[in-house]
Parts: C-alpha cells; sequence; structure tokens
C-alpha cells in the first residue's frame, strides 16, 4: 500500500517537474574526532557498552555526510541524504533518508501544505537540525535522538499543514503533521535488548543491528531494522507551535502498528508505540533551554499469541541548557531513562535504570569550521549485563575533541 502510493508520487511528480528548471545543491558534514571511553565495549560490538566507541582511545571519521537537493520551479524537490562511517566498528556508508517533496505556497489566510514522500525521520528531535541530522549542542545525541537513529525511519508519506502567523499578523505559528508508514518493524528490538544508549551513529538503510544476547531462543544474531513482516501501515501524528524569537512546544503520538505475533527467519514484528512532548525555550539572550520527554512499550509474542515473549515499557527524558556566547557555546545536558521488563521470562532480564550527564564546549573557528570538546558521564543498572562478565551496576565515561567541517 505504502510503496504503492511512493511510486504514484514518483509517476505523477518527476516527470512534471523535468518540464521545468532545476537548481541543484550539495551540502554536507565532515566530522573527525578523538575519543577516550572507559570501561566495557561498544554496543556496536555486540557488547553492553553505552557509548558508540570501545574502551580505549580511538581516532575516527565520526561522520561524512553528504546532502544532495535538486529544487524545481513547481515547488517540488527532491532529497538525497547520506552518510558515511570510518570508526572501526561498523565501517561503512549509504542512504540515511530520500525523500520527494512537494511544499505549496501560503495562501492569503496563512496556510501552507507540505507533503513528503520516500524513507525519513520521525517528527520527534529537538535538537538534531543541521547537515546529516547533526547536532549544533553536542557530539553525542540524547538517549532519545540516539534511538530514532538507531531504530527509527518511516517509509511512507507525511502531510504537514501550517499556520503561518506573519502572515495574519501573529506572533505565533501553529503546524499539525500526520505520517503513515512501513518498513520499521522490528523498531523496539535493541532498544529491549541492549538497552538505551549515548551515541552518535546513525543506522544506514542496508545495515543490521548486533544483539548481545542471541544465546536466547527467539534473539536472533542481529536485527534487520527496517524490515516490513506484517504489511501493515503504522501512523503518527503532532502538533507544534511555535512563538516566535520565545520558543516552541512539540506534542506527538507514534505507533508502528506492528502485528507482534508475525516472525519471519527469527526477525519479529514488534508492536512499538509512543507518547513525545518537547519544549525549546529561549530564556535570555543566546541561553536555550531545551528539554523532552518519551514515554511508551513494545511487545513481541508467539506466534500462537498465547505468550508475550517480550513485554517492556520504556522512557527517557533530558533537560539541557545552551548559552552561545559570539564564537563560543556552553552546553549541559542531564537525562534520566529506563526500560521496565513487564514479561515472565526471567532468563531475558530487560530492565534498565540509568543517568546521564553531557558537558559540551565548541568553538566556531570560522564559518564552516566547529571545533568542539566533550565529556559524557553515564551511570546504569542492568542484570543483562552479567551474561557477558560484567558488573549489574555500572558507570562509563567518556572524553571527546571533533573537528566538524561544514559545507
Amino acid at each position: 500500500m505504502i510503496k504503492s502510493i511512493l511510486v504514484l508520487l514518483l509517476i505523477i511528480l518527476l516527470p512534471y517537474s523535468f518540464s521545468y528548471a532545476t537548481e541543484h545543491k550539495l551540502s554536507g558534514l565532515v566530522d573527525f574526532r578523538i575519543t577516550y571511553t572507559s570501561e566495557i565495549d561498544s554496543y556496536l560490538d555486540g557488547d553492553y557498552g553505552k557509548f558508540r566507541f570501545n574502551d580505549g582511545h580511538k581516532l575516527s571519521l565520526a561522520q561524512a555526510n553528504l546532502t544532495y537537493q535538486a529544487n524545481w520551479e513547481n515547488n517540488i524537490s527532491l532529497h538525497v541524504i547520506t552518510n558515511g562511517y570510518l570508526d572501526g566498528l561498523k565501517n561503512g556508508a549509504g542512504f540515511s533518508e530520500y525523500y520527494l517533496q512537494y511544499k505549496g505556497l501560503p495562501s492569503e489566510q496563512g496556510y501552507r501544505f507540505k507533503i513528503r514522500g520516500g524513507l525519513m525521520y520521525p517528527k520527534v528531535s529537538m535538537t538534531n537540525m543541521l547537515n546529516g541530522w547533526s547536532s549544533p549542542y553536542t557530539l553525542s545525541y540524547s538517549t532519545i535522538n540516539a534511538w530514532l537513529a538507531e531504530e527509527l525511519r518511516n517509509e511512507g508519506v507525511d502531510l504537514t499543514i501550517t499556520r503561518l502567523g506573519r502572515l495574519t499578523n501573529s506572533n505565533h505559528d501553529f503546524e499539525l503533521h500526520a505520517s503513515a508508514f512501513q518498513g520499521n518493524d522490528p523498531a523496539g528490538a535493541v532498544l529491549s535488548w541492549h538497552g538505551w544508549t549515548l551515541s552518535s551513529r546513525q543506522t544506514l538503510r542496508q545495515e543490521n543491528l548486533t544483539l548481545p544476547n542471541s544465546h536466547i531462543g527467539f534473539v536472533p544474531d542481529e536485527s534487520d531494522t527496517f524490515l516490513e513482516l506484517d504489511h501493515r501501515i503504522g501512523f503518527q501524528v503532532t502538533g507544534q507551535w511555535i512563538w516566535h524569537d520565545h520558543g516552541k512546544i512539540l506534542l506527538g503520538y507514534y505507533d508502528n502498528q506492528a502485528d507482534p505475533k508475525v516472525v519471519k527467519n527469527v526477525q519479529w514484528a514488534w508492536r512499538t508505540r509512543f507518547y513525545h512532548l518537547g519544549v525549546k525555550w529561549q530564556l535570555t539572550e543566546g541561553l536555550d533551554l531545551i528539554a523532552q520527554y518519551l514515554d511508551g512499550d513494545t511487545l513481541m509474542q508467539s506466534s500462537s499469541g498465547a505468550r508475550d515473549l517480550v513485554n517492556n515499557d520504556y522512557d527517557s527524558a533530558f533537560i539541557m541548557l545552551s548559552q552561545q556566547i559570539k564564537r563560543h557555546r556552553l552546553t549541559g545536558r542531564i537525562e534520566s531513562f529506563s526500560v521496565t521488563d513487564n514479561d515472565s521470562f526471567s532468563f531475558d532480564n530487560n530492565n534498565e535504570d540509568g543517568e546521564a550527564i553531557t558537558l559540551n564546549y565548541s568553538y566556531r573557528y570560522s564559518k564552516s569550521v566547529f571545533l568542539h570538546s566533550e565529556y559524557n558521564w553515564l551511570d546504569s543498572t542492568r542484570p543483562s549485563r552479567i551474561i557477558k562478565g560484567h558488573p549489574v551496576d555500572l558507570v562509563e565515561q567518556q572524553f571527546q575533541l571533533g573537528v566538524r567541517y561544514y559545507f
């Protein structure tokens, strides 16, 4: 159903667009880092480490992003976002997003319509708005954004209706966003089986994710993240209020509507849904407060539906202050996260609680070059770590020096 709609959009919009002049645009990001990580190896390597990099020192190409955009005069545009990594764990390159977009002109009453079709991030993040889905505030994403980057990408269509205040002499914009999608039935698997992370790695379209506890019969070696198993259509609805020069509030609900009884080649469909609330507010000139809360549940069952194999509640929240003074920016973020295991399988204990602190200083060396230094501290309790000989209670730390070049 969703793929048929996407094909229809291509058939209708692209030939129509080629009769117009086309503007081509390339932009991107190169991000080099030196990191020191303490304690245990990374979740990317099939272990339980909460950070992207393994224990020890590392020099890496943390991200190489290239974004291509074609704009036609009829307000149709094509967006292709690729990312590449040389970090020693998951080296590779590929697509992270691609979509076709129509963005209409505002009406006299201030209403504007936008429709997109393709592979896209769900509308949740309050911070990752720069090239390659990077953040101007920190090198490591919040735990909420790290999960979005790892497991959530929508292959579908979305519609946004915006009421622009500037056309009606108002300082307020209102936006309603709705999407229908497929292609993310396993979402919830890695959140359940390795827990929340503090990372900056986006899963590429073709990648699978290693799982740490595949010795359990219903746990695969890897999660095929963007798999469609049951052909059901998920949906997301969000509303946003923007007060010009003050801030914005984003509220939404996400439900992939997967059938938790469906399994193929040990890849399960997970019924994953959550609410999210985000606030960004300018307290004084150059000082921003950003806070976000996400709360949801995920479920997979036996093929008969008679028993819950994994039944987890999860939540994560952060609050962040960021002060910009000329070329300098200081950012501090604290966050709390948890997973609550509600099923009866004691050998697959997914319970988790944790807190994290991130401190970042960045300096804008030139128009395109940013220098970052960052410290990450994370304290978590996770019983399943004893399977690999790690303590249940663990404090992990990370230091990062980064050079980012935007073009």
